[in-house]
């Protein structure tokens, strides 16, 4: 089972990701999607950026891919999909249907982003006709649901899933970061490099419920399947993503690496995990409950 990084969901500045990214190729992961996913207004790094840095972790035997962005809104948010599917020495990760439709004109294999909504072997069968070598499970699927699919799965596809990380729950044309501040989406005064791993909002109750990350929705607890990792092995899953924060995640990368080899047990890993997250974890999606439950395995 191979180990991926996925993109970047956040707004940091441009130092700060070349500096992680350059951590990142001496870390023990097999796969590193780039990218800017989320937002159109993040431009501290450009499409030639996020090339260069893929050249560098291809030269340091990472497999680089280059994601395209989820919402598209625009005629510009359409130049930049395709400077992304221009770069062709890198495998695409497609997130909207308009990656997937020029792809498969040119004959090129992408990956299939966890927002293609593939929940039944029909659209995975589609998707691997038009070319798909590899799609990454749904967030908010279960293990029950993935069994089905791993069942009907396309000879030659690999399967990806989310295995650490704040949920990417929602995307909207709104930019809810910038809301909380009074501000219009085109005038956010890019308040989300304040927010390194997303704003935290809370409830009534004061139980960190969500996080804002711009257009996009997360929760606020932490997605880990570090005690799940015999049961994915188990249903065929060749690839565990983790999502990046600003803090340990080559630690992380670490934590996972070792489990996936054997080299320590559950309970030692949740212990070392406790020390490096960011909120409480969670991983209800995966048994069929509320996402932010957390279930005994």
């Amino acid at each position: 089972m191979q180990l991926a990084l996925g993109p970047l969901l956040y707004y940091w500045p441009r130092q700060q990701v070349f500096d992680f990214y350059e951590a990142i190729a001496q870390a023990p992961v097999d796969i590193v999607y780039l990218g800017e996913t989320v937002c159109a207004r993040r431009h501290e790094l450009r499409v030639q950026d996020w090339a260069e840095i893929a050249a560098k972790l291809a030269a340091a035997g990472k497999q680089a891919v280059l994601g395209t962005q989820t919402l598209i809104e625009s005629e510009s948010d359409l130049k930049t999909l395709r400077r992304v599917i221009d770069e062709r020495d890198f495998l695409t990760e497609a997130n909207d249907m308009g990656a997937v439709r020029i792809l498969s004109a040119e004959k090129r294999p992408f990956v299939a982003g966890p927002f293609l909504n593939v929940f039944n072997s029909a659209t995975l069968g589609m998707l691997s006709h038009l070319g798909a070598t590899r799609w990454v499970m749904p967030v908010e699927m279960s293990a029950d649901a993935l069994r089905e699919l791993q069942a009907a799965r396309p000879a030659g596809m690999e399967t990806e899933v989310f295995a650490y990380g704040r949920l990417p729950l929602a995307f909207s044309a709104r930019c809810f970061t910038a809301r909380h501040f009074n501000l219009q989406k085109d005038d956010c005064q890019f308040k989300c490099l304040d927010f390194p791993d997303g704003l935290v909002i809370k409830t009534r109750e004061k139980e960190e419920f969500l996080t804002l990350n711009g257009i996009q929705t997360q929760s606020a607890k932490v997605y880990n399947l570090i005690g799940e990792v015999e049961a994915l092995r188990a249903l065929g899953v060749d690839i565990l993503r983790i999502s990046p924060q600003s803090q340990h995640t080559p630690a992380l990368l670490e934590v996972f690496r070792a489990r996936l080899e054997g080299n320590v047990e559950v309970p030692a890993a949740r212990s070392r995990l406790a020390a490096l997250e960011v909120a409480a974890p969670c991983n209800g999606f995966w048994y069929g409950q509320p996402g932010l439950d957390q279930v005994a395995a």
